[in-house]
C-alpha cells in the first residue's frame, strides 16, 4: 500500500509502486497520476498545469459501457435491447464500480483535496466508482481497446458473466436495486391509460420516483406494462450513470 499523505501528488517512486500493485504498467504513467487526482485536490491546489481525472472519468464511462455492451451483445444474441440495456445496468452502476475499485485497492492511492481527504473520501462510492472509469479511460489512451478489454472484463468478471446468466432478472427488480444504490426511495407505477376492448386491452404505465415520471411503458398485461416502464427508466438512469453523486431523477 501507499506510504505518502493522501493530499500530496504521487511521486514517480510512488507512481512506479501504484502500478506494480495494481498490476498495470503505463508507458506513460503521468496518465494513471492523472487517474489518481480527485478534482477536490485541484481545487484547493490551483497551479497551472493540474488537472483532475473528470475528463478520464468521462472517457472511461464510455469505455466501460461500450465493453460491457459489446460483449452482452455477442453472447445474448437474441435479447432485445431494453433487456441489454436492464444487463447492462448491473454491471456498469457505480456501487459495482466502486467494488470493482476497492478490490484494485485504488482508494488507496486517490490524491485528494484536504477536506475530502478527512471526511473519508477514499472509502466514497462515487469517488471509488469514478476512480475506476478514469483508471479504464487512462488504460484506454496509454494501451489502446485491447488492453482497456482486458482491464474491465477482469475487474468486472464476476459481473459480466452475472448479467450474461441464462435467466434475466425481473426490469423491475433492477429499477429497485439501481435507484437503492443512488439512495433513492422505491418506484410507483401509474396507470396512464387502459385502451381497447376487455379482450385486447393496452396498458401505459408510467414509472415515477419520487412522484417524478422515470419511465414510461406499455403491454397487454399490466404487469408487463410496468415492466416495460421499469426498463425504459433504468436505460434513463444508465444515461445519466457518469454524473458524479448519481442522485439525478430521470427525466
Amino acid at each position: 500500500m501507499r506510504n505518502f499523505m493522501p493530499t500530496e501528488p504521487l511521486d514517480q517512486e510512488q507512481i512506479s509502486a501504484a502500478q506494480q500493485i495494481l498490476g498495470l504498467h503505463f508507458s506513460e504513467p503521468a496518465l494513471l497520476a492523472l487517474a489518481l487526482t480527485h478534482k477536490s485536490f485541484v481545487n484547493e491546489n490551483p497551479v497551472a498545469g493540474v488537472e483532475s481525472n473528470e475528463r478520464m472519468e468521462f472517457l472511461g464511462d464510455s469505455v466501460i459501457n461500450f465493453i460491457v455492451g459489446h460483449r452482452l451483445y455477442d453472447e445474448i444474441p437474441n435479447a432485445p435491447e431494453g433487456e441489454l440495456t436492464a444487463r447492462r445496468a448491473q454491471v456498469v452502476r457505480r456501487e459495482t464500480l466502486a467494488i470493482a475499485a476497492q478490490k484494485l485497492g485504488l482508494g488507496s492511492w486517490l490524491v485528494m483535496g484536504k477536506g475530502e481527504a478527512s471526511s473519508g473520501g477514499a472509502d466514497r462510492t462515487s469517488n471509488l466508482a469514478n476512480a475506476f472509469e478514469a483508471v479504464a479511460g487512462a488504460v484506454f489512451l496509454d494501451r489502446g481497446f485491447k488492453a482497456a478489454c482486458e482491464f474491465t472484463a477482469h475487474a468486472l468478471e464476476t459481473e459480466i458473466a452475472a448479467a450474461l446468466a441464462s435467466t434475466s432478472k425481473d426490469p423491475k427488480s433492477i429499477l429497485q436495486e439501481l435507484l437503492q444504490g443512488r439512495g433513492l426511495n422505491s418506484p410507483e407505477y401509474a396507470l396512464l391509460s387502459a385502451e381497447g376492448p376487455d379482450h385486447d386491452r393496452t396498458f401505459i404505465i408510467e414509472a415515477r420516483v419520487d412522484g417524478e415520471a422515470a419511465g414510461r411503458g406499455e403491454g397487454r398485461r399490466k404487469i408487463d406494462a410496468e415492466r416495460a416502464a421499469a426498463l425504459d427508466a433504468v436505460s434513463r438512469y444508465a444515461a445519466l450513470q457518469h454524473a458524479d453523486g448519481g442522485s439525478e431523477t430521470a427525466k
